[in-house]
């Protein structure tokens, strides 16, 4: 009985290691970010990914300026890698943050800081609990680093184009925090 017990304890605690697959995998300096992208003091980081992926953008009528148009951000989709390129969840419109175990977490953008010239913005994100038990219980904040591409497509737009959807690759570093 003794063993039975001792197997299925070792077995649950490795299913729990399985259902959280986002592990730490970067330090971040906070200090050396920008000010506004910086988590609060007392978080601390619980995990981080990579998410490779496309935001979509659509040619619209400029709303302050009758007859010019520009590309709107329509909305993001990516996958999120884990250490050694495993797939451990997806990111989508909301913003929303799932893993791999079902757990997810949606937030508020609360700022944006400039990348180097023709990559989005880096971003400091305030979560709402987390729906569902797994790798996103916990998470406070969410920060976006080290973004590659993304940027609004440099082709034309106008009342020709009106209406049509461009996605565009981009790749950027997910941080994940709690107190």
């Amino acid at each position: 009985m003794t063993k039975t017990l001792a197997l299925f304890g070792a077995a649950a605690l490795l299913s729990a290691c399985a259902a959280t697959p986002m592990m730490p995998m970067m330090k971040v300096d906070n200090a050396s970010l920008p000010e506004a992208v910086r988590v609060p003091m007392g978080q601390k980081l619980l995990m981080a990914t990579t998410g490779v992926g496309e935001i979509t953008y659509e040619c619209r009528e400029k709303k302050d300026m009758a007859g010019a148009h520009e590309w709107a951000f329509v909305a993001p989709v990516a996958t999120l890698y884990g250490d050694g390129r495993k797939v451990v969840g997806k990111y989508y419109a909301g913003p929303t943050w799932e893993s791999a175990d079902g757990s997810k977490v949606t937030g508020k953008q609360l700022a944006v800081a400039p990348a180097s010239a023709g990559n989005i913005p880096l971003q400091l994100v305030k979560a709402e609990p987390a729906m569902g038990m797994g790798a996103m219980q916990g998470v406070s904040y969410i920060q976006r680093l080290n973004t590659k591409g993304g940027v609004a497509p440099m082709t034309t737009c106008d009342a020709a184009g009106k209406g049509q959807r461009q996605q565009v690759a981009y790749e950027a570093d997910y941080v994940f925090y709690g107190s």
